[in-house]
């Protein structure tokens, strides 16, 4: 092969030199015919984890709920009582940015299908989203296709979309970010279903919808930076069909309660390729797969292309002989393919067969295990903003700085984007998008709370401070409602990892969120790094996202989240810890500032505190106090006319601008009846005796009608 030629067979399947040389070792000799297009796609960062897999082995933690389900896809909480949790979160942001409505439901569409293929029953959707200026090109349309393909997949598939967290910020301009999180429900006598590849003799079965061109090298874009030339990347887009989804779902879990599956996976990133290959090499085993099998819609489309096509709503699974009968006529009853595609061999090898002839045989190991695992350049992090005490930034009154900051985009009311989505659908839902914490009934009638974090705004201000603050915000509201974290998932969303600065960021990111989830006991069981997040060399700023979920464990009142009536007493706590001009200082393009810090032991410890002190205290409301700071989170505890007025005098502190709109980590705010209040203030007094908490009585709830 000429030297021109290496360069442009290179460039297509998106390989290094480094890493041509790499697999001309493990094979001996150099790639040839479909071997690129196996290498391209499972070495690629999105599939092999290149650069981060040396610090993703720190999120090792496991307790007495948990187990290492780190090769599967996605993690297991065992929560008791018959019942497990299996929940995950993914990236889908260069294809949202491509093409936004199929770019957001196909990232729907995949972690459905990383929750059923283990056998669980989908209960409940999650989104965070981070879009660009409101007037940036393309933004309001961005928007506009993600929130639609969010709520036009998950509405038909009938898994209710329950809670999300929605970020606008100039640093999302060129590359948006779209993380779905799923959570499923296993219970009785459902049972975990494996990915290893097992029985040889077994048969090798594709499931589901027909294969098409779309989605091809999908897993190899998703694994580079953007250039201009966007639109020539809209075939690499998978295109989704809820209404198959949801008749896949029926059929993947009747047949695993039949027990007729030995193992199965779902194709999602690299489609036919990752999937078979990951199976064999985790059961050991070699495959014979003829690919001229494969139930296509296109009869042009190439041995290749269907090794690398996305298209959606696929499964691989692996079965006895004697139960493909069975299998076949479940699929057919829900009208989709169960087509038998080859067979589980002794070989330790995967040989590729088209019409007859084998066109591959290859060692999978040499594609799964054996791709390069790059220790890239940081370095020690250093603070940028903080300082020893914070400065002015407010110019305008209470009131005035209330409506500037109404007015920005990412304060506006987002009512408008859950109100897209069907968050009853199942009825589980029992608080939905509308309240601070989303909650669902299990059938135990406990109830399981879904939260998601990380606000970028701060990890803008201080990569620590933000880092802590993403696991922390999220178990503070579930705790301040009474659960108990019990499990996180992450989506790691980071610029190039080739630049010392960005694996600063996520090195930091990845070291805190270990040491956070061991003294929270909530061990990060599952999740997903996105790098490459950047244009023409113009990155995202840092964006680790986290899902959490929580238990509660009785079936005692959940305060509510805003003032549900008259004559309440209101109280302000506050922790000690940060205090800042974040997100508002950034919309009023003011300096980011900070004081004081957030020690993680401290903090995780009074998560458990804040939980046993609301259980006992039973307050009527309960809210941890959001971004834009005190005034703000009083707005949205605001409903049917009932506000809280603050009882103060003329120049008290409850006046003052800083003190109603600083950022501070962490403030609470409770309202009890006068009934209530003897017991709650006794145990307010001891928590804050414990805790070395300041408290206020900030006023009473009132009818403004």
């Amino acid at each position: 092969m000429s030297e021109r030629s290496l360069s442009e067979k290179l460039k297509h399947y998106r390989i290094s030199q480094g890493e041509y040389e790499r697999i001309t070792g493990l094979l001996g000799r150099p790639p040839q015919g479909l071997e690129w297009a196996l290498f391209s796609a499972l070495w690629s960062e999105h599939c092999s984890y290149k650069s981060s897999k040396v610090h993703l082995r720190k999120f090792s933690y496991r307790n007495g709920m948990t187990r290492d389900d780190s090769d599967e896809n996605a993690g297991v909480v065992d929560i008791g009582f018959g019942e497990k949790i299996v929940f995950k979160m993914e990236s889908h942001n260069h294809p949202s940015f491509i093409e936004p409505y199929q770019g957001a439901a196909t990232g729907v569409g995949g972690i459905l299908r990383d929750i059923f293929t283990m056998g669980a029953r989908p209960i409940a959707l999650a989104d965070y989203l981070c879009f660009g200026d409101e007037n940036a090109p393309r933004m309001k349309s961005l928007v506009k296709g993600v929130v639609a393909g969010i709520s036009g997949y998950g509405n038909c598939v009938g898994v209710p979309t329950i809670t999300g967290y929605t970020e606008y910020d100039a640093g999302y301009n060129k590359n948006i970010l779209v993380n779905a999180m799923a959570v499923g429900l296993l219970e009785g006598s459902m049972s975990l279903a494996s990915s290893k590849a097992e029985g040889v003799g077994n048969l090798v079965v594709y499931v589901g919808a027909k294969t098409g061109k779309d989605g091809v090298h999908g897993a190899a874009m998703a694994s580079e930076s953007f250039d201009q030339d966007i639109d020539s990347k809209k075939p690499n887009i998978q295109i989704g069909d809820p209404f198959l989804e949801k008749l896949l779902i029926e059929s993947c879990l009747e047949v695993l309660s039949k027990n007729l599956v030995v193992c199965m996976q779902d194709m999602g990133a690299a489609g036919l390729t990752s999937s078979t290959f990951e199976m064999a090499s985790k059961g050991k085993v070699g495959m014979d797969l003829h690919l001229d099998k494969v139930p296509l819609r296109d009869s042009s489309v190439t041995p290749e292309e269907i090794l690398l096509s996305e298209s959606q709503e696929r499964m691989v699974l692996v079965c006895v002989p004697e139960n493909l009968e069975a299998i076949q006529a479940v699929f057919k009853k829900w009208d989709l393919d169960a087509a038998p595609i080859g067979t589980i061999t002794a070989t330790k090898k995967m040989r590729l067969f088209w019409k007859g002839d084998v066109v591959t045989e290859i060692d999978p190991t040499l594609i799964t295990d054996s791709a390069p695992r790059y220790e890239r350049p940081f370095t020690n992090y250093q603070s940028k903003h903080k300082t020893d005490k914070l400065g002015s930034v407010w110019s305008q009154t209470p009131q005035e700085l209330r409506e500037t900051l109404k007015q920005n985009a990412f304060y506006k009311n987002k009512n408008w984007i859950f109100q897209q989505y069907d968050q009853r659908v199942g009825t589980r839902t029992v608080k939905d998008a509308s309240h601070s914490l989303s909650v669902v009934r299990l059938n135990s009638h406990r109830d399981l709370a879904i939260s998601v974090g990380c606000r970028p705004a701060f990890m803008r201000m201080d990569t620590r401070i933000g880092a802590i603050d993403a696991i922390l915000y999220p178990a503070l509201q579930q705790a301040i409602k009474g659960f108990k974290p019990i499990a996180v998932t992450d989506c790691l969303n980071f610029a190039s990892p080739e630049r010392p600065e960005v694996m600063t960021d996520f090195v930091q990111t990845c070291d805190l969120y270990a040491e956070i989830a061991q003294k929270l006991d909530a061990p990060i069981i599952s999740g997903n790094v996105s790098f490459y997040n950047e244009t023409e060399g113009k990155g995202i700023p840092p964006t680790p996202a986290v899902g959490l979920v929580g238990l509660k464990e009785n079936d005692e009142r959940m305060p509510d989240c805003v003032f549900s009536e008259p004559g309440l007493d209101v109280y302000l706590v506050q922790m000690p810890g940060v205090a800042a001009y974040a997100k508002t200082a950034e919309v009023l393009k003011k300096d980011v500032q900070f004081v004081g810090d957030l020690p993680v032991a401290y903090a995780c410890d009074f998560v458990s505190a804040l939980s046993q002190f609301v259980a006992r205290a039973r307050p009527q409301v309960s809210r941890v106090v959001g971004q834009g700071g005190l005034a703000l989170t009083l707005d949205k505890m605001t409903a049917n006319g009932i506000a809280c007025v603050i009882r103060v005098d003329e120049g008290h502190m409850f006046n003052s601008t800083g003190f109603l709109f600083e950022e501070r980590l962490y403030d609470f705010v409770f309202a009890v009846t006068r009934t209530q209040r003897a017991v709650f203030e006794k145990e307010l007094h001891d928590l804050a005796s414990r805790w070395n908490l300041v408290t206020h009585v900030l006023g009473t709830s009132q009818n403004l009608r």
